[in-house]
Formats: structure tokens, sequence, C-alpha cells
């Protein structure tokens, strides 16, 4: 899924903030009593936040890789591409 499908206020969320929600969907999939439109309106939105903290996974690591160390692994720049 591209980021151009994940919806805006998904996008606003931080990545710890997108995995509380990640998990709170879980725990309501997970209840029997939930019906079958909102487990898959809830399933559909969980695709999209996992979405949302891959892209944000992958911006993290890119930035650290671009980060170069002195002896006492203290940030001295950060490279420009």
């Amino acid at each position: 899924m591209k980021s151009k499908n994940i919806p805006e206020d998904i996008k606003k969320k931080s990545m710890e903030e997108a995995q509380g929600e990640v998990l709170e969907i879980i725990k309501n999939l997970e209840n029997s009593e939930t019906n079958l439109e909102k487990s898959i309106n809830q399933y559909n939105r969980l695709l999209q936040l996992n979405n949302h903290v891959q892209e944000q996974f992958k911006k993290k690591t890119s930035q650290i890789k671009t980060m170069k160390l002195d002896k006492k692994d203290k940030i001295l720049s950060k490279d420009k591409k």
C-alpha cells in the first residue's frame, strides 16, 4: 500500500501512536462479539497503520545510516545525499 492510500489522520501519528492503535484494533478483532462489517473496517485500518509504521521505520533507518559518529559514538554529522 502506497503512502497516498494512507489517510491523513494516520500519517500524522507517531510510530508509537500508530502501534498503540494497532494493539487496540487487535483487541477489538479478538472480541467474538464484533460484527463482520466492523471487523473488516478495523482490519483495513490495521493494514493502513501497519504500512504507516513501516514507512516511518524506513525513514528512521535511512536517517541512522547517514549519521557519522566519533570514537565516543557521538554524532558528528549527517551525510546529505
